[in-house]
């Protein structure tokens, strides 16, 4: 097992590392940027390390700082959390070659299943099924139009190398894929370094599906099972569950078989997320991996009792996956909703500053995963997510209603959050009856 872990993120994801750590007996070294000097983490961190100024290309991407900061401190891993490097095939190859354990899947499972492209054809061979689409890359805009008119309109533009909703277009004729083809190229090679583009049937008003999946590095691996993150705000989630509310038995096992299926193909260890659309019909096709921890971890946490960040540590070291399929059991209801600095009254406008006022809620089956502190300031150079509430209970609406009333006792004072539109959003009769699809916050709620 690892004496020393480096935690190569910020934010709350940093914390929760830093805490599993610390249940594990493992010393956890923090890197922080100048902007972060003085939050939660770092102060909870066995030793700390600045590796530069505010702006997140001069510090959490930057790889030489953070592999610097390694060696200083003497570490034997990095776990890169969510975001940043941590799909990162070549930072991954860096820390292999300075010897130290990277918390993740190896480099070369990442660039197979990172590459959207890629990942669709490793989903085909292992008999998942795949949205109608492209065979590979779309070079130019007439070879575009002529596999839309192929596939039938609407259709989806998407970046291979894409992620989190950029290099994303949806075309509903030949005139808007026209100009939409040459804005998700620019958005991709602005964001990604690369521009490549493929295209996907557009699933109307579709739910998104994704499975948790364990494996080790002697092939052995497992579910645990799903979560349904349809409520999402422009391709950003903002609040998940599980169970899905709408599968049936027997699809949540043929859709975890075969996300089970992929991974084992693609030869990968540690955490992953396959994802999946699912229409109408409750057919479920994939649309990709995220090879990494995610943000709504916390969901699956709360529904199986297993510590998943304690899992990829333990992978990583070497150690066997000790669960069979059948120890993996999936109790009640758990709800997330993600707590953004933002204002949903000026189009989510970001809102940091420093917290004057700092109540977090609590009582029976209510879980607050956050950094911040009464005092606390929130940066303006970083993703704007600063709080996670989750929430479990027997049945989806005593969750809810757990929910809506820690939402209503959590203050954090006086930036703007998130929290006012999760209320709406759980309170809506669409959300109750679990008739709701991707584009439901665009369709129906205001200030959106």
């Amino acid at each position: 097992m690892f004496s020393r872990i480096l935690i190569a993120n910020r934010g709350e994801i940093a914390l929760r590392v830093i805490r599993a750590c610390h249940e594990m007996g493992i010393e956890a070294v923090a890197v922080y940027s100048e902007a972060d000097r003085d939050t939660s983490y770092v102060k909870l961190a066995d030793a700390a390390v600045c590796i530069g100024p505010a702006a997140a290309a001069k510090s959490y991407l930057n790889i030489p700082a953070i592999i610097s900061a390694a060696e200083v401190t003497d570490v034997d891993a990095i776990h890169p959390g969510y975001g940043f490097l941590a799909e990162n095939a070549h930072f991954a190859e860096i820390c292999g070659e300075c010897g130290i354990a990277f918390i993740g899947p190896s480099p070369a499972a990442m660039r197979k299943l990172g590459d959207k492209v890629a990942a669709r054809k490793l989903a085909q061979d292992a008999r998942v099924p795949l949205v109608p689409g492209s065979d590979g890359p779309v070079a130019n805009e007439a070879e575009a139009v002529k596999i839309a008119n192929k596939m039938g309109y609407p259709v989806m533009i998407k970046a291979a190398a894409g992620g989190g909703g950029r290099g994303m277009r949806v075309a509903h004729n030949d005139i808007s894929l026209h100009k939409a083809f040459g804005a998700a190229r620019a958005e991709a090679e602005a964001a990604f370094k690369n521009g490549t583009l493929y295209l996907e049937k557009y699933i109307v008003e579709p739910r998104h599906v994704e499975v948790q999946i364990l494996a080790d590095k002697a092939g052995n691996a497992v579910h645990l099972y799903e979560r349904d993150c349809t409520i999402q705000r422009r391709h950003q989630k903002l609040i998940e569950e599980s169970p899905c509310p709408v599968l049936d038995e027997r699809t949540r096992e043929e859709l975890c078989k075969s996300a089970l299926r992929l991974i084992k193909h693609a030869d990968y260890h540690n955490a992953a997320t396959v994802e999946f659309l699912l229409d109408k019909k409750k057919n479920y096709y994939f649309i990709e991996v995220n090879t990494r921890i995610q943000v709504e971890h916390p969901v699956t946490e709360m529904v199986t009792g297993q510590d998943l960040i304690k899992w990829q540590i333990k992978i990583a070291a070497g150690m066997p996956l000790e669960l069979r399929q059948r120890d993996i059991q999936h109790r009640g209801v758990s709800i997330e909703c993600r707590i953004n600095a933002e204002d949903p009254n000026r189009n989510f406008t970001p809102s940091p500053g420093r917290i004057t006022t700092f109540m977090v809620p609590g009582g029976p089956g209510v879980r607050v995963d956050t950094y911040l502190c009464q005092g606390a300031v929130i940066s303006p150079y970083y993703d704007s997510m600063v709080s996670k509430v989750i929430v479990h209970q027997p049945t989806r609406e005593e969750a809810i209603a757990t929910m809506k009333r820690a939402l209503r006792e959590f203050q954090i004072e006086p930036i703007k959050t998130t929290i006012p539109i999760c209320l709406e959003i759980l309170s809506h009769n669409l959300y109750v009856k679990n008739q709701v699809d991707t584009s439901f916050i665009e369709r129906h709620l205001t200030n959106t």
